[in-house]
């Protein structure tokens, strides 16, 4: 497997946001759509935190891989959920991430839901950017 990064071979979308104040400060997309509050975690100040605009966005993301992963094979899920657990901690002087993402489709055989689940996680854009990066624990509820 190569280090090297992938190019986009066709832009769909770019997505634009501005953080100001760090993990005490707001973020706002560059159309409104979303203004937050950001507070470092743990904190009691109201508002959000980086680990879960990413924990959103990846389990959002996941969620529509196996959507489209379903429609490619033909196969009627049912409901999708999933959950993600975005966990900060250290690595030697620094920090990291590792995620645990856990995907419910309850109308489907476990078998073929797990058979998604893992399609998925080879097309979605998270799983790509991620994979090789930070440790990502996928499994069925």
């Amino acid at each position: 497997m190569s280090n090297t990064p992938a190019i986009l071979d066709k832009r769909l979308y770019t997505a634009v946001a501005t953080a100001t104040g760090g993990r005490d400060g707001r973020a706002k997309s560059d159309d409104g759509t979303l203004d937050l509050a950001i507070v470092p975690p743990g904190g009691n100040k109201a508002g959000t935190n980086p680990e879960q605009l990413f924990a959103a966005g990846y389990a959002a993301c996941f969620g529509s891989a196996i959507s489209a992963v379903a429609r490619m094979q033909k196969v009627t899920t049912g409901p999708i959920s999933v959950t993600t657990k975005v966990t900060l901690g250290s690595i030697g002087q620094g920090y990291g991430l590792a995620v645990e993402l856990e995907a419910s489709l309850p109308e489907l055989p476990r078998d073929q839901a797990e058979a998604l689940v893992a399609a998925a996680h080879q097309v979605c854009p998270y799983s790509n950017a991620t994979r090789g990066n930070i440790v990502v624990d996928v499994k069925l509820a």
